[in-house]
């Protein structure tokens, strides 16, 4: 919140408005709200969805009446984990100007909040909190320990760098380390050193930020799709490193890996597919780490190899067409002809077979249903092995134009 910033103007104009904080844990939400009401003199009230039913908003709700001449913030934490039915229970009060209503939560509000509340609420995205507000807020804590402490309380530069780099953008976790730190630093001449050592046995077990089933979890996972369809194996492997150390459980990426082969690689380079599933085997022969490297090597490869989404194309295309054009009849001299009923009616008369002509291609037949008949749906691009399979098809193409030409079609 600075000045020109939508939420300041706000403020500082007096149109104090309902709104939900979107953000990462730590990234102070929860005094921003405090903040706002304090700069508006508003009533503060607090719940947790965690915690907290109907009841308690219905409560909140009377308690807000009691001031009428007074704004009433309601902070509701973690609003995400309230159902529909919830949700909507603030919904006549936001409308009454009963409450000014503030949620916060981590995970995006156009996913986990009904429509009929995110309408009435104004989504503020706050950000990880950067190394410079981390290493203010540290100082802070220091100079606020210090005071209330009988010694002077040490620490360098690097062991600050360690609990910034834990901390990881949050200034929750920033501080309950520091604190930590104090209560574990040996005391020498009177002062508590906070050393190296200290920091390393409360930060030994550090995870970055990663929500297995949230949005920090999609988010890197599309990076490292984009990554490797962007052909960037640095990008590719960086993000497949931050979500290993995050904890995800690698299958899921096997699965994604066996995915982008398909996608995004091809026919351009057919090996793409085996290495990808090769991978996954030696994953689950090996498991964590040793397994997880031949994930790696997959991604690296697929993020290298040459790029086509023809049959991914292809593939959307035709299920466009059979859900639209229905069931279509199979063309007579395709179909199987195991009976004599069957024979007598057509089935299979006319079939060419394909190992019976010249070069093994049975120049002009037609395998669509009559009403397809000319389309085609398979273009490769001109990479890696699509470059020949795409001559080939445009010579079968050619062969096919004559001989039809020749049947006068």
């Amino acid at each position: 919140m600075a000045p020109g910033k939508p939420l300041y103007e706000a403020l500082r104009q007096g149109r104090l408005h309902s709104m939900v904080l979107w953000g990462p844990p730590g990234a102070g939400k929860t005094t921003l709200a405090r903040l706002i009401a304090h700069q508006s003199k508003a009533h503060f009230l607090a719940i947790s969805a965690v915690l907290s039913g109907v009841k308690d908003i219905r409560a909140a709700v009377e308690e807000a009446r009691k001031h009428p001449g007074q704004a009433t913030i309601l902070f509701v934490d973690e609003v995400h984990r309230f159902n529909k039915a919830q949700q909507d229970a603030f919904l006549p009060h936001i409308e009454e100007g009963i409450i000014t209503f503030v949620g916060a939560t981590t995970e995006n509000p156009s996913f986990e909040l009904n429509n009929a509340l995110l309408s009435r609420l104004r989504t503020y995205v706050l950000k990880p909190l950067d190394e410079a507000a981390l290493r203010q807020i540290l100082l802070k804590a220091q100079a606020m320990l210090q005071a209330d402490s009988d010694g002077e309380i040490e620490i360098a530069d690097d062991e600050v760098d360690a609990i910034i780099a834990f901390a990881d953008g949050d200034a929750r976790r920033a501080l309950n380390l520091f604190e930590l730190a104090v209560e574990l630093a040996p005391v020498v001449a009177g002062r508590r050193v906070i050393d190296a050592d200290t920091i390393g046995s409360l930060t030994s077990e550090g995870l970055r930020r990663f929500d297995k089933g949230g949005e920090y979890f999609y988010d890197q996972i599309s990076a490292m799709h984009k990554s490797v369809r962007g052909s960037s194996p640095d990008g590719a492997l960086y993000w497949f490193c931050r979500m290993i150390d995050g904890g995800v459980d690698p299958r899921y990426i096997a699965r994604r890996v066996v995915r982008m082969a398909s996608e995004d690689i091809g026919n351009a380079d057919p090996r793409a597919l085996r290495i990808a599933l090769d991978a996954a085997e030696s994953y689950e022969r090996l498991g964590t780490p040793e397994g997880e490297l031949a994930l790696a090597q997959a991604v690296v490869y697929l993020a290298s190899a040459p790029k086509s989404n023809a049959v991914y194309k292809a593939y959307n295309e035709v299920m466009v067409v059979v859900r639209k054009t229905g069931s279509l009849d199979v063309p007579l001299h395709l179909r199987n002809a195991p009976t004599g009923l069957m024979q007598s009616l057509d089935y299979g008369k006319g079939y060419r077979y394909a190992h019976d002509e010249p070069d093994a291609y049975a120049a002009g037949e037609q395998y669509l249903p009559d009403q397809l008949d000319g389309r085609q749906f398979y273009r490769p691009v001109e990479r890696g092995l699509e470059i020949r399979i795409a001559e080939k098809l445009r010579m079968l193409r050619e062969k096919d134009r004559i001989a039809r030409k020749g049947r006068g079609k």
